[in-house]
């Protein structure tokens, strides 16, 4: 029987999954890492974590499953979003990456809008200029680091970069390569015009490929490093969030994915090329050859539940280890106690900025509404409750740009929360379901390399073939009716603070 391998780079830890044909898991492992500050609103990690990590999954995998190396017939990669790696001409790394929510380049994002023009570069790569792009990080290094820009051999993405130790290869494929901003949407492939404007040459990147399509193999000092078989294709995979949606099977209109990761992404699949013009939401080449997708993003979703885990639960982390449950069982517990809308404690989740709706870098989490009535546990709900109403955000966008949501997916760590999914449910008020595999990016990728490796025909064919729903929750009317109230005071709250984040920021910027 053949095996597959799906590689997810997260921001947290590297996950390597096993899968037969039938997308049946067989081995899992994970390694994790750390995420570094050096300054507020910063974030970036060392490169070479993520391939310790990869190098060990992969060993724990093969030693776990007992699977012969000559059985595994594909491998592919998913990995976290728009950071920015930088090698020289000798493939070092040059700098730690700046990943995908660092916020320190609001004025390289003013540079790109000026160079490229605002119209024109929505046009083109479908979003306005982001701090959290590849492009800005990119800039921001060739204005403040500029001995380092001059060394720099090629740009590359985490997973890309991961796939260039694996094989040797430069490359890229289209979903990955839609969040750097150097990419035409439309025509999916590098924009000359926008890399002419901003002084980037196309040398720098790798060779675009579409996400089934087989991007190299494995060598020999990696087959000896990793116990995998010297010639075993890597397809080209995708970004983490066009990934978990092949692993979720949303390949087709009318299926939604809601995922509570880090951060939290509502995901709606197109067969055509739709953009907002606000550019509230990201419209990307979907991993599915010839198809597109639209996301709304916010920024610290499960990000929020896990900052209140480490600081504040402590309690709960002592009574998860004695019970050996996950504290997150815990937390849900307590959680599960509170009436809906915390009576009246309501979560703005902006720990790292903002993308959807409002592209604010300078946003900042607030709790609103702290009476002595609310104790640990409203803070937690007020927290669920609080990323639920940010991706409810990115919902009603999707829907104002008429792509009909007829069901809801729910994924990622959140998505194994029953009470974290009954809140998106009466928020969305749709239907939320659960599908019979919870390896998300993994799964997605393993089943691009069945592509690539001729298993299946297409993507749409291998997820038909192997994703099946496995439970649904259904809006509780009372319930929606109490969001609906508390939701309008969320949407006010961002437009009344608006002013002083930007304050605040002005003040932290003069110490």
């Amino acid at each position: 029987m053949p095996y597959f391998i799906g590689i997810d780079i997260g921001t947290s830890g590297t996950k390597t999954v096993l899968f037969d044909e039938k997308a049946n898991t067989i081995a899992s492992a994970l390694y994790e890492y750390p995420l570094y500050q050096p300054n507020i609103g910063w974030a970036e990690q060392n490169p070479e974590d993520w391939w310790n990590a990869t190098v060990n999954t992969i060993r724990d995998v093969i030693r776990k499953s007992g699977v012969n190396s000559s059985e595994i017939k594909g491998l592919g990669l998913s990995g976290q979003m728009h950071g920015l790696v930088l090698l020289d001409k000798d493939y070092n790394v040059l700098r730690p990456s700046i990943i995908w929510c660092d916020q320190r380049t609001a004025k390289e994002c003013e540079q790109i809008t000026d160079l490229v023009g605002k119209e024109k570069l929505i046009e083109i790569t479908a979003n306005p200029a982001l701090t959290g792009f590849t492009a800005s990080k990119a800039m921001w290094v060739k204005n403040n680091e500029p001995e380092i820009f001059e060394r720099t051999y090629k740009i590359l993405l985490p997973k890309d970069y991961i796939r260039f130790k694996l094989t040797g290869e430069f490359a890229t494929e289209v979903s990955d390569a839609s969040g750097m901003q150097f990419l035409d949407i439309k025509e999916r492939k590098w924009s000359d015009y926008v890399l002419g404007k901003l002084g980037i040459d196309k040398n720098l990147l790798g060779k675009v490929y579409e996400s089934p399509e087989v991007t190299g193999t494995i060598n020999k000092s990696v087959a000896e490093l990793t116990g995998l078989k010297e010639g075993t294709i890597v397809v080209g995979g995708a970004g983490d969030q066009a990934a978990g949606a092949v692993g979720n099977g949303i390949v087709e209109p009318g299926i939604v994915s809601s995922t509570i990761g880090t951060s939290g992404v509502v995901f709606a699949y197109m067969d055509k090329v739709a953009i907002d013009k606000k550019g509230r939401v990201h419209t990307f080449c979907h991993a599915v050859p010839g198809a597109w997708h639209v996301m709304g993003v916010t920024q610290g979703a499960g990000l929020s539940l896990q900052w209140f885990r480490n600081n504040f639960c402590n309690s709960e982390r002592e009574v998860a280890s004695i019970l050996g449950k996950d504290v997150y069982e815990i937390m849900n517990e307590e959680a599960k106690d509170v009436p809906v809308g915390c009576d009246g404690l309501i979560y703005l989740p902006y720990l790292m900025g903002e993308r959807t709706p409002h592209l604010d870098p300078f946003a900042k989490a607030v709790f609103f509404g702290l009476t002595p009535r609310h104790t640990k546990k409203y803070l937690i709900r007020a927290i669920m409750e609080g990323v639920g109403f940010s991706l409810k955000d990115c919902m009603e966008i999707i829907k104002e740009m008429g792509i009909k949501v007829k069901e809801v997916r729910a994924s990622g760590g959140g998505g194994k929360s029953l009470i974290w999914r009954q809140i998106q449910a009466d928020m969305f008020e749709t239907d939320v379901y659960t599908i019979n595999s919870q390896e998300g990016p993994a799964l997605g990728v393993a089943l691009l390399a069945m592509v690539g490796a001729g298993v299946y025909r297409s993507v749409p064919e291998a997820c038909k073939a192997t994703i099946k729903t496995t439970s649904r929750l259904s809006p509780i009317v009372r319930n929606s009716k109490i969001y609906q109230k508390y939701y309008k005071i969320y949407k006010r709250l961002y437009e009344d603070l608006k002013e002083e984040y930007r304050n605040l920021n002005e003040v932290l910027s003069s110490l």
